[in-house]
């Protein structure tokens, strides 16, 4: 799609009083992207500028492709592996496929955890490819560092800082990571209001956007697509498209300044909307969002479990599990990282196995729990702990629920309240179970 039809994408009725309109141009703002050079003299790139894929065509190409990945799958495995696979698909796609993946957990001895270090300031986020073998992680000394999972070993560093160019690189704490699930993007975002493009595989820049007044906290990508998510402390969520490296659409209704983001498959957008104390879906094909009321504090962090559930966790203390069905929270634990003298650390970071009855929470005290989800996900049960010297400023599964990852700070990831000396700025690798046990699945 290219840049002036996404424009002219309608906007919900919020959303257009919010605009101005003259002509056929919307303005938003300074809505503004740049590229470099390299882009645009990419041959690939001008091709899909010239060439305007229509909804019935653009459906036909990903059939294709599906169909040819089917095919690949058949020729590796026995028995009715198409079918096999287009039911999981199915069910999956309706948020009601849930692989029992807790069970097989347990405690990491010291020997399973793995140290990886670069950064010179607090990990502030991290992301890994959707093979697992890549990961990224973002720091408040405004640098992006390549990790090779399987030799433990960095492979590259983009360098930035306030003496570099803001149009090539970050001047401020990066905050947000998220990275395409075909691995051809990566995206960065932080207190610079600034989101960057760069290429998975050589880390070179390809573009940059701008239009958040204030610091980028969060993004994300919609599976299996080039639509981007980015959440700020401007109150707003924008929609961004990476075929065409456009700006589409702005999302109004948080009072407050939006800590996290998450997005799926669907076209949706999750968001944890910081002291106006709510979670909100947003529907974007509908031009409609869902309003959540729960927690007591400010709502930091957002992970969605599946297209029907999700959790969040909150500066109260507490963690609670949601169901796009209830306003309410379906089950709640208060309280979810105890501390001394009877405190509440504040729930830092929260991550989930996608359609799985896993997740994992974070906490200001360095705690990491990991918890299983009952039937329905009415329940919430802590299987152990992880101790952790530092703040727990961002947490992902590998693919395969194997392995955590832990980024871990001196600092909180979006201030300085308080800095706990003895924590090392470092991302720590988890190992749960023996990958080799999945199979069993």
């Amino acid at each position: 799609m290219s840049v002036k039809r996404a424009v002219k994408r309608s906007l919900p009725k919020k959303t257009q009083l919010n605009h101005r309109k003259k002509g056929n141009r919307v303005y938003d703002d300074d809505i503004a992207s740049d590229s470099d050079e390299e882009f645009i003299n990419d041959k690939s790139v001008e091709e899909d500028s010239d060439f305007e894929e229509t909804a019935q065509e653009k459906k036909l190409r990903l059939t294709k492709q599906y169909l040819d990945e089917l095919k690949e799958l058949q020729g590796d495995e026995e028995g009715d592996a198409v079918g096999d696979k287009l039911q999981e698909d199915i069910l999956e796609n309706a948020g009601r496929l849930r692989k029992q993946i807790a069970d097989r957990c347990v405690q990491p001895t010291s020997d399973d955890l793995c140290v990886l270090r670069g950064h010179k300031l607090p990990i502030t986020c991290l992301v890994l490819t959707s093979d697992g073998k890549t990961l990224f992680t973002a720091s408040k000394d405004c640098c992006i560092i390549k990790y090779g999972v399987e030799q433990g070993k960095k492979l590259n560093k983009i360098v930035g800082g306030h003496s570099r160019d803001s149009g090539k690189h970050h001047t401020g704490h990066i905050l947000a990571l998220a990275i395409s699930t075909d691995s051809k993007f990566l995206v960065s975002g932080g207190a610079d209001k600034l989101i960057h493009v760069w290429k998975v595989e050589s880390c070179e820049h390809i573009h940059r956007f701008q239009g958040h007044r204030d610091i980028v906290t969060g993004l994300a990508f919609r599976m299996n697509s080039h639509q981007l998510f980015s959440s700020s402390y401007d109150k707003c969520v924008k929609v961004w498209d990476l075929n065409s490296m456009g700006y589409v659409e702005t999302l109004y209704g948080h009072q407050d300044q939006v800590q996290a983001c998450d997005s799926l498959t669907r076209e949706r957008c999750a968001t944890a909307g910081g002291r106006d104390g709510t979670l909100r879906i947003w529907k974007i094909v509908e031009e409609s969002q869902l309003v959540f009321n729960g927690h007591h504090g400010s709502i930091d962090c957002i992970k969605l479990i599946n297209e029907e559930y999700f959790v969040s966790g909150s500066d109260d203390g507490s963690v609670c599990i949601w169901s796009v069905m209830k306003k309410k929270p379906i089950a709640t634990v208060k309280n979810a990282h105890p501390g001394v003298d009877s405190t509440n650390p504040w729930i830092t970071s929260v991550t989930a196995l996608v359609n799985s009855d896993l997740i994992a929470t974070g906490s200001s005290n360095g705690v990491v729990k990991v918890w299983k989800c009952g039937a329905k996900f009415l329940s919430v049960q802590c299987l152990f702990e992880i101790p952790i010297v530092g703040f727990v400023n961002s947490l992902q599964f590998s693919p395969t629920g194997d392995k955590l990852f832990i980024g871990v700070g001196q600092e909180h990831r979006l201030g300085r309240w308080w800095r706990i000396k003895d924590g090392h700025n470092s991302v720590v690798i988890a190992k749960l179970f023996d990958a080799a046990s999945n199979d069993q699945s």
